[in-house]
């Protein structure tokens, strides 16, 4: 049985409640994971969508900041988390689906504007959090399995993941540091591209575009900031993958857009 697993960074869950609403009843994904979220559980509008058919939830936050959700029409079972570089943030949460699919949502820090880690501690943070979590994922996901991981990793880190390659080498997101350790990352569970693996590298492909343009869509300088991984097991089973460009240009969007990608679930 195929599922669709879509990824959207929303900046801020209640504010964008509507959106994510039409998007659910529109496009109608078997599990929805959510980035930004900036509420805390209490004040997350589970009820909302639980009344819309995705009853089974996991939920991680914090007030006014970051925030990672897992909403499911299906039953999860084995939530957790784990917190790195010593900040409980709620920057990561999984699950595992039905068919045996662990799943990992992540929101992996920006880093602020100026790549260095001397001079910038949400530069170091960003840069600490992406060793951790590769050691992690080599330690305590090193065997081989059914798993899907997607968020926000805040790395664009190919060429034509952004609108500018030469431009934007020194920008935070594009830079080589950063793509070599979310390269590391991916390497160490054996992690595909499922989005790339529909999409060639040598096509522009961006799922985030700044408020800062005064016409998003006509100067299109965006970046692919939004990921899809799936382990060796799964990509037999890739079917589709796409980008909901079109979400951008909704009333008071978000600045990312979802991501979706449909797989085999390993389900009769």
């Amino acid at each position: 049985m195929a599922i669709t697993v879509a990824t959207w960074n929303i900046n801020s869950v209640r504010l964008r409640l509507d959106l994510v609403l039409r998007f659910l009843e529109e496009h109608r994904p078997d599990v929805l994971c959510l980035q930004e979220t900036k509420a805390i559980v209490d004040a997350f509008p589970a009820k909302a969508f639980a009344d819309k058919g995705w009853r089974h939830q996991a939920i991680r936050g914090m007030k006014s900041y970051n925030g990672v959700a897992i909403l499911s029409r299906q039953p999860l079972a084995d939530v957790g988390s784990e917190t790195w570089c010593a900040k409980d943030d709620c920057r990561h949460v999984f699950a595992t689906l039905p068919g045996g699919i662990e799943l990992h949502n992540f929101y992996i820090p920006s880093g602020g504007d100026v790549p260095d880690p001397a001079v910038n501690d949400k530069f170091a943070h960003k840069l600490a959090f992406l060793d951790e979590t590769t050691a992690w994922l080599k330690k305590a996901r090193s065997t081989p399995r059914p798993m899907v991981l997607v968020g926000d990793l805040n790395i664009a880190p190919l060429e034509h993941d952004v609108w500018s390659h030469k431009q934007l080498l020194d920008v935070v997101s594009h830079t080589p540091v950063e793509v070599e350790k979310l390269t590391a990352m991916q390497k160490a569970g054996g992690w595909v591209d499922a989005v790339r693996h529909f999409v060639p590298a040598d096509r522009k492909l961006y799922s985030w575009w700044s408020y800062r343009a005064q016409d998003w869509d006509a100067s299109d300088r965006g970046r692919r900031l939004d990921h899809v991984w799936v382990t060796p097991p799964l990509v037999a089973g890739l079917q589709q993958a796409r980008i909901l460009r079109e979400a951008r240009g909704w009333t008071q969007p978000s600045d990312h857009v979802p991501v979706l990608v449909t797989l085999d679930s390993g389900t009769p």
